[in-house]
């Protein structure tokens, strides 16, 4: 039986001030045509991730939950890079038609970017 990885309330963003924060105080960006991630550092030892995929960009909730689901398991997988920084995702117009492997992909990459800008 598979381990279940739960995303615990300690490393989302929860609040609408959470979500202001970083859309106002931002430190640094990575986007693409697909998405587009903001991030901020916060005063907590864990990063935490908010996501913003709007039903305008992706109609069908099989395709938000999607999108969802792989940008929380490339935040996963780059939890330790990311100590003490707050991640929000946003959906953008390109990501419509996209595959999951090109949905991993793009976000590897801009996750990627991120720990890069950050940690320099």
């Amino acid at each position: 039986m598979p381990v279940k990885q739960a995303f615990s309330s300690e490393v989302r963003l929860l609040t609408a001030d959470d979500f202001t924060q970083v859309f106002q105080n931002g430190c640094c960006k990575a986007g693409d045509n697909a998405f587009l991630l903001l991030a901020r550092h916060n005063q907590l030892e864990q990063p935490r991730l908010g996501l913003v995929i709007a039903k305008k960009q992706l109609k069908r909730a099989v395709d938000r939950n999607r999108v969802k689901r792989i940008a929380r398991e490339s935040f996963r997988h780059q939890l330790q890079a990311l100590a003490g920084v707050d991640v929000v995702v946003l959906c953008r117009s390109g990501a419509f038609g996209l595959d999951m492997a090109e949905i991993r992909h793009h976000m590897n990459r801009l996750f990627d970017k991120i720990v890069r800008l950050n940690n320099p």
